[in-house]
This record gives structure tokens, sequence and C-alpha cells, in this order.
């Protein structure tokens, strides 16, 4: 059998491992000599931009991630955040994009398992997931089978596995013809004193494999991510993971109960780069070397190789450093749930990672370099082009009121996403209090007699092209606005910012102003970033996807008896918008779906005026003045009150007459800091002087009633109507039906 270490290295070979030949040369410097096959892959690995974030770093550390209820911050599996009486959350999202477009449903399947394993390695328990999903154009010939096949890849793994899908995203633009975006969101529960980290810890330990055995899918697939895409896609097949939900199941079960057995000194999801990722972390963060014996480590597949083995992605495993004296009792708990559990190697005080295979030394690397130590660079960036103002005036008003407001209503990206999330299980677990389609998912804390998370996800990638600095802001706002919306208090984030080439300056300043934007929001919201995921090089063939930083949070609601939702408005309610009348059309859906423009700006977001609308908001719904509540977004006041009505089933009949302006800015505008509310007829007055002494803006809009929304002096449309055209087109598009952005005839 051919040792590794006989490859010769040449430059084609780094090169097709993603290495630049001043990062081989940093190498060659080192390590005083030339790699083996297999420690090339190892640094491949570890200095590819999935696994070591080379081009951002040095802009993330700006973000806060600090705040009185953060328990763990970025650099652990996932974030931590106190939730009150002893209770943390623990929550990360990160990216599938690259896997699940060559293989839809394992790539989907893997983002979701990976997420879960990040969250339960830090000894939380899932409770709710969620996932941002983007595709290309609707009438792109590939774009129904990537979103059949992840759909059923994020369905199959997360109802096997038993944790309830509460929410996401899913949009369409021709902009992810060639590079889709996978998203996967999770959180668990935990008790705050007992949280698990990565940090190796002691000299001469076992370092111990757990979980399923090691094959040869995956590899390489940490590089792969950090590759743009050509016309060799297909050959990268190979590099996408294959679940197994089922053992993911035991593997939780398994980690749980091992962790209540004081065992675990440090514990590690084998996550991208496998066995290589977890490890060079492990040891790096607690200052200590690593050495693996290969030969013990358990394997499915015949003759596999040490350079294999290190850069599997196969999943369902971790990596341990065990308390010695409980090897027993630990491995006890593994063969009980069918799981393996082996002995692989030791923590050392030498800063080197060796790896042992058939006899032979094939790795003795410097392990601080490897790991937190890898290259960072300072990318060149130029600021992005603002795109000019767009006068209201000049933008001319539909023919017909209320065909607009069906086509919108019922286009790709603002029709129903039923057909998505009924192929999730929503209610596993029985804690679910809100199903998709509303502002957010919320689920109640399990053994607490009132207590509720809320959690949503956001981004308008629309508004990032047009302005990064503004759609980071914005990102933030949207997700700190629906959670609100519920009742709920916004604790912390997490985000996963996807973006094209950062060798390309404007790609790098697409990234830099929207980390700058995402860094103001959060901090004037009091919104800190406790974990994220970073994925560069989303391009084929050079064409870069639109600027998407997704921004996912959690929020508490200390008595979920109190929780709003978007359809539980009363007949006789008065409808009332919290926040300024609607203007602002630039980069709008309006202008995009109606009228085939995507010029103007993105929306200011004035942060002062978000915060103090959005404490007001909160305070009403806890205050129980407030039957039913959605924040206005993308369409602007028109879409939100046909989305209330909808959810309702309940008319409205709403009068604009006593606004200023051009009835399609105020009813498509996409102005920020809005919110739609309906309260109780005998409490309208003293909501509207409250929010008058407290400084809100406000507009009474009229009543709930009826079997149509009436816009008076603009137009009526039926709730039927409202609801078949809002429902009709994720169905017909998967059926065949209907291939086009705009809403289905």
């Amino acid at each position: 059998m051919t040792i590794p270490n006989a490859i010769q290295i040449t430059p084609e070979l780094v090169a097709s491992h993603g290495l630049k030949p001043e990062e081989y040369d940093r190498i060659l410097q080192l390590i005083g000599r030339e790699p083996t096959f297999t420690e090339l892959g190892i640094f491949s690995a570890m200095w590819n931009e999935h696994c070591s974030y080379k081009s951002s770093k040095r802009w993330l550390r700006t973000l806060p991630t600090t705040g009185p209820r953060v328990i763990q911050g970025p650099g652990e599996n996932a974030g931590v955040v106190d939730i009150d009486d002893g209770d943390c959350v623990v929550f990360k999202m990160e990216s599938h994009n690259h896997p699940s477009y060559i293989e839809p449903y394992q790539g989907a399947a893997t983002g979701v398992g990976g997420i879960l394993r990040d969250v339960f390695t830090m000894g939380a328990r899932p409770i709710a997931a969620m996932n941002a999903l983007r595709f290309g154009a609707p009438d792109h010939p590939k774009t129904r089978h990537l979103v059949s096949g992840v759909v059923a890849g994020v369905g199959g793994y997360g109802n096997a596995f038993g944790v309830p899908t509460v929410g996401g995203e899913v949009e369409f633009d021709e902009r992810y013809n060639g590079n889709i975006l996978v998203n996967a969101f999770a959180a668990g529960l935990a008790k705050s004193d007992a949280i698990f980290l990565s940090e190796a810890k002691g000299v001469g330990l076992p370092v111990v494999y757990l979980g399923a055995k090691t094959g040869r899918d995956g590899v390489g697939g940490a590089t792969m991510a950090s590759a743009e895409f050509d016309e060799s896609i297909e050959e990268k097949r190979p590099t996408v993971q294959v679940g197994d939900p089922f053992t993911e199941k035991c593997l939780l079960e398994a980690c749980l109960e091992l962790m209540k057995t004081g065992a675990v000194i440090a514990i590690q999801d084998m996550g991208a780069a496998g066995l290589t990722c977890s490890a060079v972390e492990m040891g790096a963060k607690g200052d200590l070397g690593i050495e693996l014996d290969l030969d013990t480590v358990p394997v499915r597949e015949e003759n596999m190789t040490a350079y294999e083995m290190m850069l599997s992605e196969s999943q369902e495993r971790m990596l341990m450093v065990l308390e010695p004296s409980k090897e027993e009792v630990a491995k006890a708990i593994f063969v009980k749930w069918g799981l393996d559990f082996a002995i692989v190697g030791k923590t050392t005080d030498d800063l080197r990672f060796r790896i042992l295979h058939q006899g032979e030394e094939v790795a003795n690397l410097p392990i601080k370099e490897l790991g937190d130590q890898a290259p960072e660079y300072d990318r060149p960036w130029r600021e992005s082009d603002k795109r000019g103002a767009l006068p209201a005036n000049l933008v001319e008003e539909p023919a017909d009121y209320r065909e607009a407001i069906l086509s919108i209503v019922g286009s790709a990206n603002q029709s129903s996403r039923r057909w998505v999330y009924e192929q999730y299980d929503t209610l596993i677990q029985g804690n679910s209090l809100q199903l998709p389609g509303g502002d957010a998912g919320v689920v109640r804390v399990e053994n607490h007699p009132t207590k509720a998370l809320a959690f949503s996800s956001d981004v308008t990638p629309r508004y990032v092209e047009a302005d990064p600095f503004e759609g980071g802001k914005q990102a933030v706002a949207e997700c700190w606005r629906n959670i609100t919306a519920t009742g709920a208090e916004p604790l912390a984030s997490t985000d996963n910012l996807n973006f094209g080439n950062p060798e390309k300056p404007e790609i790098m300043g697409q990234l830099v102003e929207a980390i700058k934007g995402i860094g103001e929001a959060c901090r004037a919201l009091d919104f800190p970033i406790v974990s994220g995921n970073v994925s560069l090089y989303n391009e084929t063939n050079g064409v870069a996807i639109l600027p998407t930083p997704t921004i996912a949070g959690v929020g508490l609601l200390p008595d979920w008896s109190r929780m709003a939702k978007i359809g539980t408005a009363n007949e006789g309610d008065h409808v009332i918008m919290i926040g300024v009348d609607g203007s602002h059309l630039g980069s709008s859906i309006y202008l995009r779906d109606l009228l085939g423009r995507t010029d103007g700006p993105a929306p200011d977001v004035d942060l002062h005026a978000e915060r103090r609308n959005g404490d007001f908001v909160r305070s009403a719904i806890r205050n129980g003045q407030v039957t039913a509540c959605h924040d206005i977004s993308s369409g602007g006041l028109a879409i939100a009150l046909s989305e209330m009505v909808i959810a309702s089933g309940k008319g409205m009949e709403i009068d604009l007459s006593e606004s200023r302006g051009l009835n399609h800015a105020l009813l498509f505008g996409e102005d920020q800091a809005r919110y739609v509310m309906t309260v109780p007829a005998e409490l309208a007055n003293f909501f509207c002087a409250n929010a008058e002494g407290s400084g809100i803006p406000f507009r009474r809009l009229g009543k709930v009633g009826g079997d149509s929304l009436a816009i008076a002096e603009v137009c009526t449309i039926s709730t039927e109507e409202l609801r078949n055209a809002h429902e009709s087109w994720f169905p017909e598009f998967m059926d065949g039906k209907a291939p086009s952005l705009a809403a289905a005839e």
C-alpha cells in the first residue's frame, strides 16, 4: 500500500487544495520542510476560508458580542444566553450552501445535522430549528429540483431527529441560479451551570472518538466550500456528506447522558474538516498538543488512507477529552446506544499535532499555527456605489390597486410558504406555540409554567446590494422587530454572512460595510452577536449571489399567555399603525415585482425609532392591550394588512384619507420601524393616548370587520381572493404551473 507522504507535492497539487503559493511558502517556513500529503490536506482544511475566517475575522472582531445575558459568545460551537431561573438558550446559524447545490437532499440534511450537533455539544437539548433558503429564478431549469431536494432534506433530517422547525425564509432570485443558500439554525435549552466547552485541559488525557464510523463521504468538503463553482461542479459530488438522523438522535441522548457523569473534560463536534478541525481546535484552545493514532479510529470502509481519515466529513461524530477514571462508565453509555467509543489519542504538552498511521508518523505540525493562528488577511475593499434617490412622485401608480395587491400577495417571494413548512414537523416535542407563517416561531420552555422563547431569521438582500451598510442594519432591525411583534424581549443574535469572492474589492466592500451596519444596529438595540458563520466564494463562473447577511435572533417571553400573533384580531377591533406613513419605494417589492425596476436606495434605518417604537409595542402587548400584531416589511402596509386578513379570516375596513401622500407610497412604501396592531375598541383611545404621550408616531387605519380588505376609495378584495392568491403560487410552481417571478395568473 502506498504511504501518503510518498506522494509528490507539486504546485498543481497545492493549488487543487485551495492554497495560494504564498500560503504554501508560509507552510514551508513554519515546518522547515516539504509537507507530507496528509499534512498538506490538514493545512488545506484548517486554512481554508470555511474554517479559518481568514478574510473576515478582522472585521468580525468589531461586532458587539457581550451583554448582561451573554454567557458564551463567539468562539465555541454555539452561543449561550441566560434566560433566568438557571436556564440558558444555546443557539447558532451555519451555512451548507455549496453541498446543497451539488446534492440538495444530503446537503440540506447534513446542514441540519451539523447545526444540531453544535448545540448539543454544548450540553443543550435542541428545542427548535429554522432555515433560511434562497434559490434561483423559478423558471431556471434547476430551481424546482433544488427546492424539492432541499426541503425534503431539511424535513427528512429534522423530523426524524425530533426537533420542531418553527420558522425560516424561502426566497427566489436569479442571482442564486448557480449558487443557492441553505442556512440552518438550531437552539437548545441547558442549565447555565452545565455548559460544555471545547477547550482541552490536562496532559496525557485520553482523546476519545464518539458516534458513527468514519467513511470517505465528505472528504475535502470544507475546502470545496471555500471555492467558487465552475463547469467542474459535478466532479465535486463526492465531497458532500451523507447524514443519518437516527444515529444523531442516539448520539444526542448518549452525549447528554455522558455529560451527567463528570467524564467530559472537553468535547467538540466533528463538522467541517472532521477529525482534523475538531482535534486541532480542542488542542489549540487549550494550549496543548494532540497525538492521534488512526489505526484505532472506527471506520466503515477498507484501506482508508490517513489523508482520507483526517479530512472525512462523515456525520454524527464527536471528539472528547475524557476524565480517565470515568472510561468504563462512558464506554458503557455509548455501547448501550449502539455507538462507537474508541480512545484514539492523547493530549500532550508540546503544542504539536501528531498523526500516526500503520506505524508511520504521517503528520507532525505546530498546532497553534494550524488553529487559532491561521492566516489572516486585510483584503482591499472599496465602498459600494449607493443607489441614488428615487422621488416617489416619479414612480407611477398601479392602474388597478386590487390587481397590484393580489399580484404581490401571490408572487414567488410574498406567497405562502405552507407547501414548505407542512413538510416539516412543527409540533414535535409539544411545545410549539406558533406555527410558521407569522412573525416569529415561539416555543414554550419545558418545565416552566409561563416562559417561552421566540425565534426569527431575516435579511433583505436587495437592500444590502443597494446599500450594504443600511442593508446590514435593516437585517438586524427586522429580526429584532419580528421578535418584538410577539411580545418577546430580543436577547441576542447569530449571523450567517453569505457573500461572493472576497478577493474582489467590491465584494469585500459589501462584506465590510454590512458588518459595520450589523454592528451599529446590534449595539443600538442591545442585540449582541453570540455566534455565527461566514460563507464566502458564493459565485459561479464569476457571478456572485446577492449579498445575504442573514440574522437570526432569540427573544424571551416571560408569560406566553400574553403573546401576540398576526391572525388573532377580533371583530370590531381598531386597526392602528405604529410608525410613520409609508413613502419609501426605492429597492421595494412594488418597484421590482410590478414595475420591473431595481433602482432606488435602500430605506434608511433609524435605530432610535426602531428601539422607541418596538419598546412601546412590546409593552402594549404585555399589558394586554393588543389582540394581533404584525411588523411591516417587504411589500409595505398593503401586504402587512393582507397577511393579517388572510391569517385571521376576518376583513378590515381601512381609510387612508387623513394620510398625506400618494396612495401607492402609503400602501407599498417599505419604511422601517413600523407595525400594524389591532386593539379592542374600548382600549383604542387609551392606546393612542399612550402612543402620543410617548412620542410614538401612529395612525388609526380603520376597524376589523366584514369579509374583505376594503381600502376606502382605493380597492376592495375579498378575504377568499386574498387567500387563494396567497396560497396558490407555491404548489402550482412545484407542479410546474407557475414558472415566473410574478404572480400566477
